[in-house]
Order: C-alpha cells, then structure tokens, then sequence
C-alpha cells in the first residue's frame, strides 16, 4: 500500500513540475518533494498502528482431548478411522465387557441376598417385639394373680387365728381348725407359684427386650431409609455398572481422532499418561498476538478481520470478544530462590488478543494451528482504516503464490 501511495504521489510530482511546469524544479522544491512523503508516510503508518493495529501472528487453536479410558482391558473393536469427522457420542473403541458383566451379575446375587436378609431382620424384630408384648402380658397376668391370692391368704391366716382360739377355750372345732390350715397353706402355695411366675416373666421380659435391642442395632444402620448392607452392596452394583457402560469409549465432542495406533486385541488401561487415542475437536480459538502498546485503543466489540494461508484470497470477518493480560513474563515460579530474571534484556512481551468469528464465517473450516494475518478497527480514526483494509486484502491474495524453488 505505501508503494501505490509513493506511486500516486510521484505521478502527481512529475505531473505538476516536469511534464506541465506549473512549479520551478530546483533545490528548494525538490527537497521539499522528497521530505513532504517521508512525513506523511510516517504519521500515516504511526497513526493506522494505534487507531488500526495489524498482526502477523494470527492462530487457531483447537482443543486436543487425549482419550482415556476409565476401565483396563482387551480391545475388542475400534471402528473409528484416523482423521475422519465424527459426532459426539459416536463409538471410538470397545473393551471386552466379559469380567465386568459377570461382576454385575455377582453383585445383583449379593444385592438380592442382602435385600432378603433385610426382610427377615424385619420378621425378627416383628417377632422380637410380639416376644417383648407376650412376656409384659405374662407378668400383668402373674401380678394380677399375686393380688388376687394375697388378700384370700390374709383371710385365710385370719380364720386360722380364729379357729386356734376356739379350740383352746374348748368351744371350737378341731376338723374345722385343721380345714382353715389346710386352705391357708394351699393359698401361700398359690401366691409362692404367683410370684415365682411374676419373676419369671419379667426374667423372660428382661431376655426379650435384650433381642429385641440387637435386632434393631442390625437394622439401625440405614442409608436413605435402606438397609445398610443393601445400600453398600447397590453402590457397588451402580459402579459395577458403570464401569461395564465404560467399556464402550465414545467420542466426547464433534471433531476428528488423529494417531490413532489402537488395534483389537490390544490392552489398554486408565493411565492418563498414555492415552489410548488423541481427539482434536472441531471447537476453536483465533488469537492474534499485539506489542504491548498496540492495544491501547482495542476494546472488546471492535471490528477485526483476518485472513489464513489455508484460505488464500478469504478475509474473515471478526470481532474482538477479550484481551487476555496476562503471559509467562509475568509469572515467577515458585521456589526457595531468587527470582531469575535471565542473563540479558528479555524480549518485549506480546498479549494475546481473542477474536469471535462472525457469523457469516461461523462453519468455516479452520485447521489447528493455521497461521494468517489479521487487524482491530477501534473506534477512531475511521478515515485511515480504509487502508489498513486495503493493505490486508491485498496480502490476502499474496497467499496464492507459493514461492518455492523446488
């Protein structure tokens, strides 16, 4: 762009002093001539850097997943094909199931044998506290006897006192003396086996509240109301379950799996540190990358567009979505020394600038790590902008050479 705009101006100059005359060609006009471009040229290139700053660093970046998978096993298939598109959810490999559905299936045997042992614990504390009412009504009935044989025995004793007294003074009844007796021990032999069965309940009663204490112990650890052998025993089923539904690894965005190297009957494990695959998705980030005093006038929402040697001629359209201030410089790592700063000046730092494609550019395909060119419009000097546009469109169609000698 400058060598059109020095073309123009030199056309005009030869125009105005040689070809029409209209101004005397001699030292003063010439070097007038000569610095008029150099200063306009450099106010002009100064200003469009602040007002328009370019970048010959423009990326895209794609985010690489490395496929991992949660369970170790023998590959059975792998249908997926290197450097072809796929949908998330589509299958990239399958690990033999076998060990872990027999897992499942032990685990459900486990899981039915708690639940059933959950409901007799159930029956034993029904019939535990049947027990505890059954003995508490054993010792009303005893009490109920005692009290019921008490006062027949105090009549009794008293009858006996009585009779004793008439047969002594002579007016009294030997047989009937030996009858008051006779009932007299019969009742305290009543009352004996009435407090014998009283304490007998209430030994029994002592022995079923003891049962009846252990079967809800048993039962007292509970998860979410559940038995607590059920509730452990069906946590380990779910994993065992989801560990079977890991042995088919899918694709976990749209993209592209690249080196893919697995085969069936390979092993593979969950160890992040070899991965099994790399996915690159379709996800992207375009960065440009500015000096540090280029983004004095950039604020998110700008116009911006760029263009990439894998669309030659393209230009496209853009918007600053943010500027990331931050970089490596500016961390100190963390260490029992001093800080190093390096043994000579460090180069000047450059920001990242993040750019949102437009939407007319949206399902454009942009390959990971695809280089270009780009600018920010800001909000000022819209007059001069034009050439920055001009300039970038230029070196859009400069991509369609390839200069190479072999």
């Amino acid at each position: 762009m400058e060598v059109l705009l020095l073309g123009i101006y030199s056309a005009i100059v030869w125009f105005i002093f040689i070809k029409m005359k209209w101004l005397p060609w001699n030292i003063g006009t010439q070097v007038t001539v000569v610095i008029i471009p150099i200063v306009a040229l450099t106010a002009l290139i100064l200003t469009l850097n602040v007002v328009a700053p370019s970048s010959a660093d423009v990326r895209v970046i794609k985010y690489v997943v490395n496929i991992v998978p949660q369970v170790r096993g023998r590959v059975t298939e792998v249908p997926v094909e290197p450097n072809r598109p796929v949908k998330k959810g589509d299958v990239l490999f399958r690990i033999d199931p076998t060990p872990y559905e027999l897992t499942v299936r032990a685990l459900e045997a486990q899981l039915a044998n708690a639940i059933a042992s959950s409901r007799e614990l159930n029956e034993q504390l029904a019939a535990a506290t049947g027990k505890v009412a059954e003995t508490r009504g054993a010792i009303q009935q005893a009490e109920s006897r005692v009290r019921e044989v008490e006062p027949r025995l105090e009549l009794a004793r008293t009858r006996v006192a009585q009779n004793r007294e008439l047969v002594s003074t002579g007016a009294g009844d030997r047989f009937a003396l030996e009858k008051a007796e006779a009932d007299a021990r019969e009742l305290g032999a009543q009352l004996d086996t009435a407090r014998s069965a009283t304490v007998q309940a209430r030994a029994a009663e002592v022995q079923a509240l003891a049962g009846e204490r252990q079967v809800r112990q048993r039962i007292s650890g509970k998860v979410d109301n559940e038995y607590a052998p059920v509730a452990q025993i069906r946590a380990e089923l779910e994993n065992a379950k989801w560990e079977l539904s890991q042995t088919t690894v899918v694709a976990p965005a749209n993209g592209y799996a690249i080196n893919v190297q697995l085969r069936p009957g390979s092993f593979t494990a969950a160890f992040p540190i070899t991965p099994a695959m790399t996915f690159v998705e379709d996800t992207y980030q375009v960065v440009a990358l500015y000096a540090q005093n280029e983004l004095t006038m950039v604020e998110p929402g700008n116009e911006a567009e760029f263009t990439l040697k894998a669309h030659p001629g393209r230009i496209i359209k853009a918007t600053v979505d943010s500027i990331v201030w931050a970089q490596g410089q500016g961390q100190v790592p963390n260490s029992t020394q001093l800080p190093m700063t390096g043994y000579g000046p460090m180069p000047p730092g450059r920001f990242p600038v993040k750019l949102a494609v437009a939407e007319r550019d949206a399902d454009l395909f942009l390959p990971a790590g695809a280089v270009g060119h780009g600018a920010i419009y800001t909000d000022h000097g819209h007059a001069v902008q034009i050439l920055r546009k001009v300039i970038l469109r230029v070196g859009a169609k400069l991509d369609y050479l390839v200069l190479k000698l072999h």
